[in-house]
């Protein structure tokens, strides 16, 4: 399958794979058709999903089973009206249901609008109105139906709400509707055809400032996921693997569904409540053999913390991480006891993978790994000249040629955002990083998240790696807090290990044990203990909310 949309599967070098790989891009290329219904009449028994829930229900999807499936959806909302270029918005969690739904959308042409289930009603109203969403098909959740059923009462226009495994007063039960639908959903064609520039899936991402951006990609978005799948996750058809990631968020279609089911493996959910448990997930890899796993650090360090001795993690041949940078700590800890590397990777919401350590490519704790080709990402300074080794410059993207599949197309309705993200030729990350002489990128931080302080720039990864070091510190976040005299000083907010108390002591312990670390400019003035710290559903630190609680305490 794979073979069909990038010139070569196997290189030589990583020099090779950067210089030579290429990715086909068919005319009118549909997902769903051209992908999963590819597969189901191929291998019709290939397993495609196999999931799970924290209630014992468990189920294994065939491709043909998402086939037939997601046809019997598209057909259900075909009589509902939807259209090519309607949007639809998902709040569906780990439900199965999401990955046929986000396949029947994809074959009427329609747009999915993913959301997590944590939004309030104030952040699904805006979602709604700027995505013009015609239809919400939500879990039966009392907050989430609540939040939905306020919104509903004061939106304008006639939008439709349906629900998924559940039954309440004015929602559609698009269950029953799927069970109904026709199972040979023919494609469309003529104006009811999707083309490639068409927006398949809209995100919506939030900076430090001002509401979230709407982030369009079209229906050629799923290929650059190769890249992600392939040369990072290093993919084999025989692989079920873990990414750990709610639908609502970008990093399920990084890890859970585009890329995986191109190289023909297995993607593996495990739809859980609110609150996540370490051991569950260490449970869960013995017992189905999961083969590849992918979290953010923050799921790392609580595995480590754990009695690892007690799970059975033999059928994992290789384990990867994104969402932050790696700490050297959690690198070294984890290859202690599984004999495994993790393999880091850098995107965005607005991107696939942009650098990795892919299979050609010695990890080296704390890098990102190096560049991927066909994204080609430059580090530019200040004048938009490419940085020499040792210096910081921000990861931008090359576009004079158009948009590589993968790349986002815009951020819509938001003319002001993207003319400071495309300019020059290029599309500018926002990320900033530095580069050594052997080509390995060292991530530095956001333009936001990089500290200013008394002339110096101070990164918040190296000052959150310094304090892990520390037996003490489960978990920091490294923040800026304003400061008449520097400008701004350092804030670390800390969750600490058990056996530890806060105290005036540990504080000043901590201050002394980074400046020994790393530069002691670098140093924490303000340090801050937490029972938790704020975090995305699928573990990402929220700084951003730790800084705008700092600034209304002021």
């Amino acid at each position: 399958m794979i073979e069909r949309f990038c010139n070569r599967t196997e290189f030589s070098s990583y020099e090779d794979f950067k210089q030579n790989f290429r990715i086909h891009v068919p005319e009118n290329f549909n997902f769903a058709y051209d992908v999963v219904d590819a597969w189901a009449e191929e291998e019709p028994e290939k397993r495609a999903l196999v999931w799970c829930d924290d209630q014992g229900g468990e189920r294994t999807l065939t491709f043909s089973d998402i086939s037939r499936i997601s046809n019997q959806a598209a057909s259900a909302l075909h009589k509902l009206g939807i259209r090519r270029g309607d949007s639809v918005m998902c709040l569906l969690k780990r439900r199965w249901e999401y990955w046929c739904i986000s396949m029947a959308l994809c074959k009427l042409g329609a747009t999915i609008i993913p959301a997590t289930h944590q939004l309030t009603a104030k952040d699904i109203k805006y979602r709604m109105e700027m995505a013009d969403v015609r239809m919400i098909i939500a879990v039966d959740d009392d907050y989430v139906c609540g939040c939905i059923d306020d919104v509903f009462s004061k939106i304008e226009g006639e939008r439709i709400k349906a629900l998924i495994a559940g039954k309440r007063e004015g929602y559609l039960d698009f269950s029953r509707l799927m069970e109904e639908g026709d199972p040979n959903f023919p494609r469309p064609t003529g104006d009811q055809a999707s083309c490639n520039d068409d927006i398949m899936l809209c995100y919506f991402t939030s900076g430090t400032t001002g509401m979230p951006s709407m982030v369009a990609h079209n229906f050629i978005y799923p290929l650059g996921h190769i890249l992600t799948a392939k040369f990072w996750h290093n993919l084999r058809e025989t692989d079920l693997h873990l990414s750990v990631a709610d639908t609502g968020w970008a990093k399920s279609s990084w890890g859970k569904l585009y890329g995986q089911w191109i190289c023909g493996a297995a993607v593996f959910a495990y739809d859980y409540g609110t609150r996540f448990h370490p051991t569950d997930f260490l449970k869960l890899i013995g017992k189905y053999h999961i083969t590849t796993f992918c979290a953010p650090p923050t799921i790392y360090r609580f595995f480590i913390k754990e009695n690892l001795e007690e799970y059975d993690l033999s059928s994992l041949r290789a384990c990867y991480i994104a969402g932050e940078p790696l700490n050297p700590e959690v690198f070294n800890r984890w290859r202690d006891f599984t004999g495994l590397e993790l393999r880091e990777g850098f995107g965005q919401t607005e991107t696939p993978v942009m650098i990795a350590a892919s299979p050609w490519v010695k990890p080296k704790p704390g890098s990102t790994g190096k560049p991927m080709p066909w994204i080609n990402v430059k580090l530019l300074d200040e004048n938009g000249q490419e940085c020499e080794p040792g210096n910081e410059g921000e990861i931008c993207v090359p576009i004079a040629d158009g948009h590589p599949a993968g790349l986002f197309v815009e951020y819509r309705k938001n003319d002001r955002k993207n003319a400071e993200a495309f300019r020059d030729g290029y599309y500018h990350t926002g990320d900033m990083a530095w580069m050594d002489e052997d080509g390995y990128i060292w991530f530095i931080g956001r333009n936001d998240d990089v500290i200013k302080s008394s002339g110096y720039r101070i990164g918040p990864f190296e000052v959150e790696s310094a304090l892990l070091e520390h037996p003490a510190v489960l978990e920091a976040a490294i923040t800026a807090v304003p400061d008449p005299q520097r400008g701004q000083i350092v804030k670390a907010t800390v969750v600490l290990t058990r056996g530890y108390e806060p105290s005036d002591a540990l504080v000043k312990e901590l201050q002394n044990h980074v400046k020994r670390v790393t530069a002691p400019y670098k140093y924490p003035r303000i340090v801050e203990f937490v029972d938790k710290l704020p975090t995305t559903i699928s573990g990402k630190i929220r700084r951003v909310e730790i800084r705008n609680k700092d600034h209304e305490n002021q």
